[in-house]
């Protein structure tokens, strides 16, 4: 790892939430309850599918501690802290994120001074180009969002890593790995033991998958790529899958996800062919994927998908 540590660059300008789910009536995102046990060393505070709120991973090893992914505020990030320490005790911390989402990264003040905190080199750019963009953004979200974000320092990360890095927490290793550009530009994935597979947004448990695809402010989403990056973690094998949202699985669930962009992948490319606009494209695919998989929460988010497939189509 290296701990280069650049000024924070520009912010872009502010993204809007035009075809995201309104989430303006529900309840705080608010990262509550006991840490569950998943696997050896492994526990997962659930986020009882609350939307805004994610499955937070804290990794225990013989000498140190991972925590992956803070929640929404500093509030949630004073939680997940207290947690860390009840089951880490007085081992060393550190912390990492899936991606730099607010509901996944900006409580990491929180950790500041009391744990050693490592994103990819893109994770730490991105929050640098967009963290205040969608900071106001998801203030606009409603009077719960804005209140979990009172109060938001975005703070940059101690430790800056390229490709991959292994942390030795003894006895239990931790993989963080950069796969991104997928569903950001930096996703990364943590691997704890070649057994358990923190994925963040790269996939969520009947959960249509979330495609930040906001032209012109916002369109790193790759969804081409994003099927790639599923087939890759298919082929590890993880024994326990740990959704950014939704239940704890196994890999059947990344399957699922793969299975949906493929179709909405085969789909845009087969009705732009056909003559069809995006809003003709995009209609489509929704009304038919909301049958196909009618199970599946946040339909709202098809459209995004099929509209960034379709882009994607134009431009390939």
């Amino acid at each position: 790892m290296s701990t280069t540590k650049p000024s924070p660059g520009t912010a872009s300008t502010e993204p809007t939430t035009q075809g995201a789910p309104d989430v303006s009536s529900g309840p705080a995102p608010i990262v509550r309850g006991e840490p569950v046990q998943v696997a050896d060393g492994v526990h997962v505070i659930p986020d009882q599918r609350v939307e805004l709120v994610p499955n937070v991973g804290i990794v225990v090893g013989e000498k140190a501690a991972l925590v992956i992914d803070t929640g929404m505020g500093p509030a949630n990030g004073a939680y997940v802290l207290k947690q860390a320490r009840h089951l880490a005790g007085e081992r060393r911390l550190y912390l990492t994120v899936t991606h730099f989402h607010p509901e996944h990264g900006f409580g990491a003040q929180a950790f500041k001074g009391a744990a050693t905190i490592v994103y990819n080199r893109g994770q730490r750019d991105e929050l640098h180009r967009k963290g205040s963009g969608y900071l106001g953004m998801f203030r606009g979200l409603g009077p719960n969002v804005a209140g979990a974000l009172d109060g938001v320092e975005l703070v940059d990360p101690d430790l800056v890593y390229d490709g991959q890095a292994e942390i030795d927490l003894g006895g239990r290793t931790a993989v963080l790995r950069t796969v991104g550009p997928a569903h950001t530009a930096s996703d990364q994935v943590v691997l704890i033991d070649d057994r358990v597979l923190f994925g963040g947004d790269l996939f969520e448990t009947r959960i249509f998958p979330i495609t930040p695809y906001f032209p012109p402010h916002d369109t790193d989403v790759a969804p081409g790529r994003w099927i790639s990056v599923l087939d890759q973690l298919i082929a590890l094998g993880p024994e326990v899958v740990v959704p950014g949202h939704g239940e704890v699985a196994d890999v059947s669930l990344i399957r699922d996800v793969r299975d949906f962009l493929v179709y909405v992948r085969d789909e845009a490319g087969r009705l732009r062919a056909a003559g069809l606009s995006a809003d003709e494209s995009a209609a489509t695919i929704d009304q038919d994927a909301r049958t196909r998989w009618s199970t599946w929460e946040r339909p709202e988010w098809i459209s995004s998908a099929a509209r960034a497939f379709y882009d994607a189509d134009a431009i390939s």
